[in-house]
């Protein structure tokens, strides 16, 4: 059985195929628990009850409810581009599942000879390639705005290409920092040779300071994480940023024309970006599936990276959702104001303020 598995893991055409399966079956699984775990936690944080029948604890509700969809009739509106409607919901699936891909998500072993990693595949330009399907993600709101023939989808995906636009460039930027802290941690060595790898970045953040405070970069840069999630938060359409889908003042927005499976589609993509920028966060700031394992024996130290890493996802989830139940909706003028005149200018001083520090303690004081 071990040869079998060995050879099987051995070739890289069929660890490939596993390992995407594996994928596909985690971000969809994790994805309906996150939107039973946002319904209880929601109806818990306003004193209701939330879903109870469907199961112990109504956990099944969410699988009730992706049944009820997929066997819905898809109603087609006859004013729609149908090529460009048909493919908007798959364009928002793709990225999502591809984002997730380069995520490790525990702690590498061998079979055999074999080193299988927790991760669809090691890029050593991960960084860019997520920020890259990230922006991809905008096209699905877009296409499926344009394409369903409606004003009010139209304004939902006007309005998703500006907020996706201005938070982007602060998301961007304020993983500039990351990368040159990763490099200087590699000692100088070129951000090009690998400290955009995922994988190596959770690598760089073992060990500790002084012995009692994890090597993670969260502890260093900190202002690097609020911009981020806030970003994120905003990339994700998530309350208090969710004006693309406004009820009170679009029906729906982008997604008011869709019906059934169709729709499910985008309701999917939304949770699974949120677990995925989640990922990114605890893999860049705090340490990946890095944690103690309390020198367990067998496989339940095997296990421990995987639990530390979805602990540490979940935990940021909690606070999307806390967010959630908290904050009211911004105006859009309030949403322009913060990217551009709020988290830009501030990631850009918050840059050059790290850039002058890491020069000067590499290089010294210019004159010296």
């Amino acid at each position: 059985m071990m040869g079998f598995l060995e050879d099987l893991l051995g070739n890289v055409f069929w660890q490939a195929v596993i390992k995407s399966v594996a994928v596909l079956v985690i971000i969809l699984v994790v994805a309906l628990l996150i939107v039973w775990v946002e319904r209880k936690i929601v109806s818990d944080m306003q004193n209701r009850v939330g879903p109870m029948r469907a199961g112990p604890f109504g956990v099944l509700q969410t699988l009730a409810d992706g049944l009820k969809l997929l066997f819905k009739e898809s109603v087609l509106p006859r004013k729609i581009e149908l090529g460009a409607y048909m493919a908007a919901p798959i364009a928002a699936m793709v990225p999502a599942f591809l984002i997730f891909m380069t995520i490790p998500i525990g702690r590498p072993f061998t079979v055999g000879e074999t080193v299988v990693t927790f991760q669809g595949a090691d890029l050593n330009v991960a960084l860019l390639f997520i920020l890259a399907m990230s922006s991809m993600a905008v096209y699905s709101i877009v296409l499926a705005g344009w394409a369903s023939g409606s004003k009010y989808p139209l304004l939902g995906g006007v309005r998703a290409t500006a907020q996706m636009i201005s938070y982007e460039a602060a998301m961007g930027l304020s993983l500039v920092p990351v990368i040159m802290f990763a490099s200087a941690q590699l000692g100088g060595a070129s951000p090009a040779l690998g400290t955009m790898s995922m994988s190596q970045l959770v690598e760089l953040q073992q060990g500790s300071f002084r012995g009692f405070i994890p090597g993670w970069f969260i502890f260093w840069l900190i202002p690097s994480f609020v911009i981020f999630f806030i970003s994120a938060v905003a990339e994700t359409n998530r309350a208090p940023f969710d004006l693309v889908e406004a009820d009170q003042e679009i029906v729906g927005g982008y997604h008011t024309e869709y019906s059934g499976f169709r729709f499910a589609m985008f309701f999917l993509a939304e949770y699974i970006n949120m677990f995925n920028v989640s990922a990114i966060a605890v893999v860049l700031f705090l340490g990946g599936w890095l944690g103690p394992d309390f020198g367990l024996p067998g496989w339940i130290a095997w296990a421990m990276p995987l639990f530390w890493f979805f602990l540490k996802t979940f935990i940021l989830v909690f606070i999307f959702i806390w967010i959630r139940a908290t904050l009211p909706r911004l105006r859009y003028d309030q949403l322009m104001t913060l990217g551009w005149k709020r988290l830009i200018p501030a990631s850009l001083v918050w840059l050059l303020l790290f850039a002058v520090v890491t020069a000067w303690r590499r290089f010294g004081a210019p004159w010296s």
